[in-house]
């Protein structure tokens, strides 16, 4: 199945759904063009209230990755490589577990340009 959530894994079943989508993209399972479910049938399929498979696809649509009009539904717009697809979902993680911790933006940007200079070697 392209989309599947598991309530307690902690990390929340809107970003969950995103994810699914965006592995989808970069394995190539989901191409251009195609139409994601409709809202509601996901919602049901998946047994998760609407308004979460639609922040779901609007955090797939600002990301550029769906395209969403009504009586359409949500058109696959284009897609990422598969690196840049895990990088994603790692800094949607990463984002989600700082703020749990009570990491703030700036704090938590230092961080990660601290680690990245090491890395690259600076």
């Amino acid at each position: 199945m392209l989309f599947s959530v598991v309530p307690e894994s902690g990390m929340p079943l809107a970003e969950q759904i995103a994810a699914s989508v965006r592995r989808a993209l970069a394995d190539g399972a989901v191409r251009r063009g195609d139409r994601l479910p409709a809202a509601r049938e996901l919602a049901d399929t998946l047994n998760v209230n609407m308004h979460t498979v639609l922040r779901a696809y609007a955090a797939l649509r600002d990301d550029g990755l769906i395209e969403l009009r009504r009586g359409r539904g949500a058109v696959v717009t284009g897609a990422v490589p598969r690196e840049q697809a895990q990088v994603i979902e790692w800094v949607r993680r990463l984002v989600t577990d700082a703020s749990r911790a009570g990491v703030g933006l700036e704090e938590l940007v230092g961080m990660v340009r601290k680690h990245y200079a090491k890395e690259m070697g600076g």
